[in-house]
């Protein structure tokens, strides 16, 4: 359990926000809630009305909020919020088909109903994981600002901590795992709301990122935005089979197919000269 502390040492708790129209309900995850030592709850809400009074109020870290709600559910209760601190959002719903659009509507991750108490676990521990990440980025924010003031250069971050050499592997941890791919190795990588799902040798892994971020740091031609929620790597690509809308499907070694939609074709030029490369 990764939990932040104090100078003291002791454990700084998250403060949660229970949103649920049924009373039964609020009062199950009360108790799950209770036997876990870092989470406390500060208020319980019935609908999304109250759900946005209570963190505008009091900036909590975690908002359990249920989708189906009547009036505001809860994606209208999520655009609603606002001020300094946005609270990390775990969806409860009853319906499985509403998971992904919890993602997309950057939700850190999403529970069904009835709550399983270790997939309750596993989202507290991307909050924890989440907020420890929050905390190391403004320390390497300011020791980036004590390097620039000691160069009096403006520095990128990857630069000032680690070399542009780094940039050859993809480094992802999960947990206590630390996952280290060659670029090359990787074959797709798609986004769910904050987080990629890195697909490479078989295997599939999830980091917290956005898709603007991962362009930024591939740099490199051989990884091509193919649609708004996909990257795909021009050398994995066996095939291309155009369609009548004008959009364009990919099969990638191993079988997978993904979609080029047609605000991307301009895509199709650097795809169509690394498999021309390829065969040369």
């Amino acid at each position: 359990m990764s939990s932040v502390r104090t100078q003291q040492g002791k454990v700084v708790p998250l403060r949660a926000v229970v949103v649920d129209d049924e009373a039964l309900a609020r009062r199950g995850l009360e108790i799950r809630l209770s036997h876990i030592d870092d989470v406390e709850i500060c208020r319980h809400c019935r609908n999304g009305r109250e759900a946005v009074d209570a963190v505008k109020e009091l900036s909590p870290d975690i908002v359990f909020l249920d989708v189906q709600m009547p009036g505001m559910d809860g994606f209208q209760t999520l655009k609603a919020f606002s001020g300094p601190k946005m609270p990390w959002v775990i969806f409860v719903t009853a319906f499985s088909e509403h998971a992904i659009a919890a993602f997309e509507a950057n939700a850190i991750d999403y529970l069904l109903k009835p709550i399983d108490d270790r997939r309750l676990a596993v989202a507290l521990d991307r909050v924890r994981a989440a907020r420890d990440a929050s905390h190391a980025e403004q320390h390497r924010d300011r020791l980036l600002q004590l390097i620039c003031e000691m160069t009096g250069e403006e520095v990128a971050l990857t630069d000032a901590l680690a070399g542009r050499s780094n940039n050859a592997k993809l480094v992802i941890k999960d947990g206590d795992t630390t996952v280290v791919l060659p670029w090359q190795e990787v074959d797709w990588i798609e986004s769910a709301g904050d987080y990629l799902c890195v697909h490479a040798r078989g295997a599939t892994h999830v980091m917290r990122c956005t898709m603007k971020a991962m362009e930024a740091q591939l740099g490199s031609t051989r990884f091509v935005r193919v649609h708004r929620s996909t990257i795909i790597n021009a050398d994995r690509v066996e095939s291309i089979r155009s369609h009548i809308n004008g959009e364009y499907f990919l099969t990638l070694m191993g079988g997978k197919q993904v979609k080029v939609s047609r605000s991307y074709r301009d895509s199709m030029g650097v795809i169509a000269d690394e498999r021309l490369q390829r065969t040369h």
